[in-house]
């Protein structure tokens, strides 16, 4: 019952964080474009093509937050839970698109420069954004760690990476009237920015795909566990992780004595998992083998 009420509060808190940021960054994707727009600066506009994309970033994460909490079925016994890395996945893929169009886009204001009049209301609106993106991107990172939602913690590097953008257009549209490339160079610059968040958010969620290794201080608990449940284990290999989303699968290897009574050796089996599924909160399915060195075998 206590897991289920967790679960139902970290799904509150995914969706809220979710609407939040999809509802802020549409009112800020209509000013930087207005105000981009009337300068006539493609960084301006680029950065807020990247703000609209947090939005459907956000949305994407709303989708894989609801989908996610869907109990297990015959054809999905593990869960929903990979449907949020997915989610991960198609924020990335948005990223990359945005940052690759405003990509050309700066190299060709560099190529053909174009006049930039920056207001002081254009000046302010940024200003203002990356205040706000800021603290979206706390918001959004605590509460991704909180519910351990790798696409909730992806949208509020998102975030963290708009509030930069905006500062460095900030910063650029203080030294336009002496720098007349530096509106190319920023915008060449927030591409960039955009595309290394896609690659690094298409990065995590590819190895939570893949499957994952577990660290070293989780390796170094579960042996840790094992040894104190049943001293008689050997050697504990073949630590692999599987993430469904909340849920996760475990299975390992132990070696007991060759000589232990399969009774004996179940019972060995169950007290491990009974413990590393109290104290880890994981699912794990043990793999018994004989340990022969007593018999000067390898």
């Amino acid at each position: 019952f206590h897991s289920y009420i967790m679960e139902r509060n970290a799904r509150r808190l995914g969706f809220l964080a979710g609407w939040l940021s999809a509802a802020v960054n549409v009112v800020l994707f209509a000013l930087k474009i207005g105000v981009g727009m009337r300068a006539g600066s493609v960084a301006m506009m680029a950065e807020a093509w990247h703000t609209l994309s947090d939005s459907l970033s956000s949305a994407v994460v709303l989708v894989g937050f609801w989908y996610t909490g869907k109990r297990g079925d015959p054809q999905h016994p593990f869960g929903h839970g990979r449907a949020e890395v997915i989610a991960a996945v198609v924020v990335s893929s948005l990223l990359g698109v945005v940052g690759l169009n405003f990509l050309r886009e700066s190299i060709g204001s560099l190529l053909d420069p174009r006049a930039v009049r920056f207001t002081a209301f254009s000046i302010a609106v940024f200003a203002m954004s990356v205040v706000i993106k800021e603290g979206l991107a706390q918001f959004a990172i605590r509460a991704g760690k909180r519910t351990g939602s790798r696409s909730l913690i992806a949208d509020g590097w998102h975030h963290r990476s708009d509030a930069i953008a905006s500062a460095l257009i900030v910063a650029g549209a203080l030294l336009g009237g002496r720098l007349w490339w530096i509106d190319g160079a920023l915008g060449i610059g927030v591409s960039l920015l955009i595309l290394h968040a896609a690659f690094e958010i298409l990065r995590d969620a590819g190895n939570a795909l893949m499957g994952e290794a577990p660290g070293e201080e989780m390796r170094h608990r579960v042996e840790e566990l094992v040894r104190e449940s049943v001293p008689g284990v050997s050697d504990v290999h073949h630590v692999h992780i599987h993430r469904y989303g909340d849920h996760i699968e475990m299975t390992l290897h132990l070696r007991l004595p060759q000589d232990l009574p399969l009774r004996d050796a179940h019972t060995c089996a169950s007290m491990v998992e009974g413990v590393l599924r109290e104290r880890l909160g994981i699912e794990p399915t043990v793999h018994l083998e004989p340990d022969n060195s007593a018999a000067g075998e390898s």
